[in-house]
């Protein structure tokens, strides 16, 4: 994959954060994070070091290839920086490491707004009114508002299978057996996945719980799911039948990711998250736009 296609630029001195705000994540990839006089230096693939101010930082995301000392997980959290383990550009989630300093304000507003039913109510309203702007929502239930997304979800793969003139059958997935679903599947399966790595990773690092929803329940990442409907359009689904109609029958992992990438890119995605969330839960949002770096 060629750096025009990646989601994160070089790490320099000159495009760390000034020690000013907050900044609700940093990625990193191919390197070693070490200690430096009390402080953490990242030593990337080209012996390139520079320091990182991890006070400024809401959280480390690490990527292949990343290994990090003892010493620096330490002085990480003593500076209340989280660190989550992720996959290439964090398109996969795969653990976080929790800070006994955490700031829960943020986790501490979705639990209240969850809690109770007539504001937990108005927050599935408000996503659900962010992605049908033209519907009448006044006064539904969550059952109701579910019914009236089903088929507008239904209506909204046909047309898109009418828009690339792409056969559909309908969405299907079995777990453990992704070669089995047709392509147009196989490409909303793989790109879903990368969607809720990114949002699991931002979700942690501005102090979110990825598991208290507001839509969905009964799953492991509910809330992760929740915002996840408010990009899928553009960034799964269309991408999806568009590449279905190019890649002429063949799944290509390289393609699609390289797609996905430049659409995320393109929405500025990791930028929007903080926002879309701090406005419908009326948190706080953690600081500026995530800081993408990468080696």
């Amino acid at each position: 994959m060629n750096d025009g296609m990646r989601l994160f630029v070089k790490v320099t001195r000159e495009s760390l954060p000034q020690v000013k705000d907050k900044y609700p994540f940093i990625y990193l990839e191919r390197g070693r994070l070490e200690i430096d006089d009390s402080s953490i230096k990242w030593i990337d693939s080209t012996n390139n070091v520079v320091p990182l101010p991890v006070a400024t930082l809401n959280a480390l995301l690490l990527g292949p290839g990343t290994t990090i000392t003892h010493d620096a997980v330490r002085t990480a959290t003593a500076a209340n920086c989280a660190i989550c383990w992720v996959g290439e550009d964090s398109l996969l989630f795969y653990a976080a490491g929790f800070l006994p300093t955490a700031d829960t304000r943020n986790l501490k507003r979705q639990i209240e707004l969850s809690a109770e039913p007539k504001k937990a109510i108005e927050v599935a309203r408000a996503m659900f009114a962010r992605r049908f702007p033209d519907a009448d929502l006044t006064g539904k239930n969550l059952a109701e508002m579910m019914g009236m997304e089903g088929q507008r979800v239904r209506a909204l793969y046909i047309a898109q299978a009418e828009k690339y003139q792409v056969g559909w059958k309908g969405r299907h997935f079995t777990p453990g057996k992704f070669e089995t679903s047709d392509l147009t599947n196989q490409i909303l399966t793989s790109t879903n996945a990368a969607l809720y790595g990114i949002l699991c990773s931002a979700v942690h690092s501005m102090g979110y719980s990825p598991h208290i929803g507001f839509i969905h329940s009964g799953s492991p990442l509910p809330f992760v799911y929740d915002l996840a409907d408010l990009y899928k359009e553009h960034l799964c689904i269309d991408l999806a039948f568009s590449l279905t109609r190019d890649l002429a029958g063949r799944y290509d992992k390289h393609k699609v990711a390289g797609a996905f990438r430049q659409r995320v890119i393109e929405m500025d995605l990791l930028a929007k998250i903080g926002d879309d969330i701090a406005d419908l839960l009326g948190g706080k949002q953690g600081g500026k736009s995530a800081h993408r770096a990468r080696q």
